[in-house]
């Protein structure tokens, strides 16, 4: 029989990169079934590890985006001692990611080297870019012994959705009961600019998908609201406006209802990717990469279609476009509403 162990995974700060380590979660769960598998992450994280089963205990950080915290840290790895844990697989690369597992006095601590961490990361693993070009494969290499190679497939995010509790949240909403399709819109993108298709993009697909008899929800956080906004008012307020109306378990649930998403590269395009990814008649998903790469952060869906112009600036991995801001972004002004259109 398998030996049970305990696992700490020091998760990211990402939404979509969250979804990622769903892949992780799945390879050890593999490899050792009996493991337990428990999470330390930022809060507003844990509605996503809700919906990932390989997961057992999910633990809020304290800390605020981008503070040290040292002492903090140490702390609060103290108070985890007693916990048994065997392993601790750091998903940052940061200093301070690495100080809570070495407080807490976890035996072996996987990462990669990342900031200096000589001491902190006991068991550490080689960075080979150009072998492991993908976040996924990143995170799923430090769930390996050291020996083992990465595997030709990778496991799929899956998040469960509840699509009773999809139709709870639209009575809250004072919505009735869904009997069309719906397109799923996600025009925010937290990074930047440079990853946000045009809102005058969006209501042109918006409007096609209306006059065909769709339903057109907008999905998106409180830094998304303006652009909902906006999209909705082209379309004649015809859209189902969710932008800073749902928490982030609510949307998951209302995006399970989307026969096809179309969103920038984002937390909620990887969210969308991980929802019924397992069954080949599940939601397509459009997703449009333009100052990033989607080498590197596709969506794990057999159902995703990539827009992606790979031009010769791209991928600039840039806030804003740096060429001339807005004036150019060829790289996603040139991906016209026709194109999406045509592959909804």
């Amino acid at each position: 029989m398998t030996q049970s162990i305990k696992i700490l995974v020091l998760g990211p700060a990402w939404v979509g990169d969250m979804v990622l380590a769903q892949s992780l979660f799945k390879t050890l769960k593999a490899n050792n079934p009996n493991c337990i598998i428990d999470v330390a992450a930022p809060a507003w994280t844990l509605p996503l590890l809700e919906r990932m089963p390989e997961v057992s205990g999910k633990i809020a950080l304290p800390f605020k985006h981008g503070e040290l915290a040292f002492w903090q840290r140490i702390n609060f790895g103290k108070s985890l001692k007693k916990s048994g844990y065997s392993q601790a697989i750091i998903l940052t690369n940061s200093f301070k990611s690495a100080l809570l597992p070495w407080a807490a006095g976890i035996p072996t601590r996987t990462s990669f080297l990342g900031e200096m961490r000589y001491g902190l990361v006991n068991d550490v693993r080689s960075l080979d870019k150009t072998k492991l070009k993908k976040t996924v494969e990143r995170f799923v290499f430090l769930g390996l012994k050291k020996h083992q190679s990465l595997p030709e497939i990778l496991p799929n995010p899956q998040l469960i959705s509840n699509k009773n509790k999809a139709i709870d949240t639209l009575k809250k909403l004072g919505i009735a009961e869904v009997n069309s399709k719906i397109l799923g819109l996600c025009p925010g993108a937290e990074y930047g600019a440079a990853k946000r298709w045009p809102a005058q993009y969006y209501a042109e697909v918006a409007n096609e998908a209306l006059k065909k008899g769709w339903q057109v929800w907008l999905f998106g956080s409180d830094k998304d609201v303006a652009v909902a906004t906006q999209i909705n008012q082209l379309t004649q307020n015809k859209c189902l406006d969710l932008g800073g109306k749902t928490k982030l378990g609510e949307a998951i649930d209302l995006m399970s209802l989307c026969k096809t998403i179309v969103s920038n590269d984002s937390g909620l395009m990887h969210i969308a990717a991980a929802l019924d990814n397992d069954d080949e008649k599940a939601k397509k998903l459009i997703a449009i990469f333009g100052s990033s790469d989607p080498a590197h952060t596709p969506p794990m869906s057999p159902n995703a279609v990539i827009e992606y112009l790979a031009l010769d600036c791209s991928p600039c991995f840039k806030r804003e476009c740096p060429l001339n801001g807005d004036a150019h972004l060829r790289c996603l002004n040139d991906i016209k509403p026709s194109i999406i259109i045509s592959r909804i």
